[in-house]
């Protein structure tokens, strides 16, 4: 017969188990999670500090994921399930310097589905001893998941470019000192990879031809953090995120080709080729400091540094159906820089409010960013509020606006479209937002 705290024991096992199934369930039910390439977003109280103390808050199991030496800091067993709506208003306005014969048609909203993706986690960190923990997090914070209408002026660019990595983080952390912790993580990351574009078959009776690409890969990292305790008040925190690589390779899949384009492609051996796409998951590093600065007041700050220039993203398709040579073409990106700032306010024992801002640098050439990837240095603003119901639950809210300003593409073609090129490609995305929406609920055992 079982004793009460076996029973006990037993349910929370239950529970906790079935919180990270639904989680698991979430983030791979809805491939369209990732709002940006690396987001700050996944539906923790960070998205209400616009990420200002990333890796230093340390409040919640969350900390798993964003610095595992935080764990040291939270008691017991604690589980933190997260979800998050996103909304982008990204839309094409194509110039006059485009192509006339690629027609007018705008794209429509590309991020997500109409605009709309879905985001989220699941974060778990157990005490084995005062000073030693592990932990466990699922969560998707990278990618960009696009789609344009079929037959949009850029279609010979891009109809679908889809990219999101899936990572699940065991973690383990321990306090060496009254002051110091040290933690660890390795990532294993489950990259998507769906691309589909246009390809222009010149002759107008067979319309657009088509190229498919669709792989899965896995990718491994580790990850570094310290924690460092000045006081009681005041800490800092460092990590480093390794690079990750992804490495996808699939069958070229044609549809719909003018038979002209099609013996000429089968001639140079393109339409029963692998295509290899490698793309590097950027190594990161960043610090954060927090500081209770009097019972209310908290304040919070980061700088942090990815290496975008190692990424590898290449541009797909055919540049001239009439003279084919390649299906792949790099895109340069370079390195960025990540600054933040923010505070919390305790508005009375249970209420804790949540606010702070983020600037991202750009990453693409500003005159010219490409359509699979248009996205550049960004604004964040976020605010969010907490309410610690008991000792073993709270449940938060968190909005965030991202501004990303207005980014110029402008491709152009050797050759004009109408003799088998891609065209020329000129226009903006003008005033590009992205609202994220997240609740978050913690549970401690």
């Amino acid at each position: 017969m079982f004793t009460r705290k076996e029973a006990i024991c037993d349910r929370k096992f239950i529970f906790v188990l079935s919180s990270l199934i639904f989680v698991l369930f979430l983030i791979n039910a809805i491939p369209a999670m990732a709002g940006g390439l690396i987001a700050y977003e996944i539906g923790t109280a960070d998205v209400g500090l616009a990420s200002a103390g990333y890796n230093v808050r340390a409040q919640d199991a969350a900390t798993v994921f964003t610095n595992p030496a935080g764990m040291t800091r939270l008691d017991g067993t604690q589980i933190l399930a997260a979800g998050q709506l996103d909304y982008s208003n990204l839309t094409f306005s194509p110039g006059a310097g485009t192509s006339p014969g690629l027609g007018s048609d705008d794209g429509g909203k590309a991020f997500g589905s109409d605009g709309l993706f879905f985001g989220g986690g699941g974060f778990f960190s157990y005490s084995v001893s005062p000073d030693l923990k592990l932990g466990f997090a699922m969560t998707g914070n990278f990618g960009a998941p696009m789609k344009y209408n079929d037959n949009w002026v850029g279609r010979y660019y891009v109809q679908e470019a889809t990219l999101v990595g899936l990572s699940f983080v065991p973690a383990i952390s321990y306090k060496v000192t009254s002051k110091l912790s040290l933690g660890g993580s390795v990532t294993a990351m489950n990259g998507i990879y769906r691309n589909k574009v246009a390809i222009n078959n010149v002759d107008p009776r067979y319309g657009d031809g088509q190229l498919k690409m669709d792989d899965n890969a896995w990718g491994w990292g580790v990850n570094l953090g310290v924690l460092y305790e000045f006081t009681e008040a005041t800490r800092f925190g460092l990590t480093w995120n390794s690079q990750v690589n992804l490495n996808f390779g699939a069958q070229a899949e044609f549809s719909n080709l003018a038979p002209g384009i099609q013996k000429l492609l089968d001639r140079r051996g393109m339409t029963n080729s692998t295509i290899n796409v490698d793309i590097n998951v950027p190594q990161q590093l960043m610090g954060s400091i927090f500081s209770q600065v009097t019972d209310r007041w908290a304040v919070l700050g980061s700088i942090g540094w990815q290496q975008w220039s190692k990424f590898g993203q290449v541009m797909f398709g055919i540049e001239d159906t009439l003279n084919p040579t390649s299906l792949t073409q790099e895109l340069d990106f370079k390195d960025t820089w990540h600054l933040a700032a923010g505070a919390q306010y305790r508005i009375s024992a249970p209420w804790l409010l949540n606010f702070g801002m983020a600037y991202d640098s750009d990453f693409q050439d500003g005159s010219s960013v490409s359509p699979m990837l248009p996205a550049n240095s960004a604004w964040r603003f976020g605010a969010g509020i907490e309410n610690q119901v008991s000792k073993m639950f709270k449940w938060g809210v968190a909005a965030e606006y991202l501004y990303g300003g207005s980014l110029d593409t402008n491709l152009q073609s050797q050759v004009p479209a109408v003799l088998g090129s891609r065209g020329d490609l000129v226009g903006s995305y003008d005033n590009i937002g992205t609202l994220f929406a997240s609740v978050y609920f913690s549970w401690t055992f």
